[in-house]
C-alpha cells in the first residue's frame, strides 16, 4: 500500500467516524423528540409535543452536517471535482425534494403518517446517501478505466 492510498484510507476513516459519533451522540447534539416517539409503542400512542421551528432547524443542521462529511468521503475517495460536483447537486436535490415533505408530514401528523414522516426523517438525518453513491461512483471508475483500455 502506497503512502497516498494510507493516507486517503486514514481519511476516510476519520470522516466515517465523524459520522459515528454524530449518530453516537444525536441525543446530546441534537433537538429530535420523534428519537423517542418511534422507539416508543408510536403506533398506539399519541405525538409527543415539540418545538417545530427547533425540530426542523436541528433536520437541516444534522442534514448539512452528514452531507459535508459524506462529500468529503467521496472527494478523498475518488480525488474527481466533476463526481464532487455532482454529488453537490445530488444531495441538494435530495434535500429539496425530501424536506418540503418532511415539513408536509411534520405540519399534518397523523396515525397513518407515521411511517412516513419515520422513513423521510430518517433519510434525512442518516447519511444513507452515501452508500448508494459510493459504489455508483467506483463502478462508474471502473467502467472508464475499461474503456480507456480499449
Amino acid at each position: 500500500m502506497t503512502v497516498k492510498t494510507r493516507y486517503r484510507v486514514a481519511g476516510i476513516s476519520l470522516l466515517v467516524g465523524l459520522l459515528v459519533l454524530i449518530r453516537y451522540f444525536e441525543h446530546k447534539l441534537f433537538y429530535d423528540p420523534l428519537i423517542h416517539f418511534f422507539y416508543s409503542d408510536y403506533l398506539n400512542g399519541g405525538v409527543p409535543n415539540f418545538e417545530t421551528t427547533r425540530l426542523l432547524l436541528n433536520v437541516v443542521f444534522r442534514y448539512f452536517l452528514n452531507s459535508l462529511i459524506s462529500l468529503g468521503i467521496i472527494y478523498i475517495a475518488f480525488f474527481d471535482r466533476n463526481i464532487l460536483k455532482f454529488s453537490v447537486l445530488l444531495y441538494s436535490l435530495l434535500f429539496f425534494l425530501c424536506f418540503p415533505v418532511f415539513m408536509f408530514l411534520v405540519f399534518t401528523i397523523e396515525n397513518e403518517n407515521f411511517l412516513a414522516l419515520f422513513y423521510v426523517r430518517r433519510f434525512l438525518i442518516h447519511p444513507v446517501f452515501i452508500i448508494i453513491l459510493l459504489p455508483a461512483f467506483y463502478y462508474y471508475r471502473l467502467l472508464e478505466r475499461r474503456k480507456k483500455q480499449l
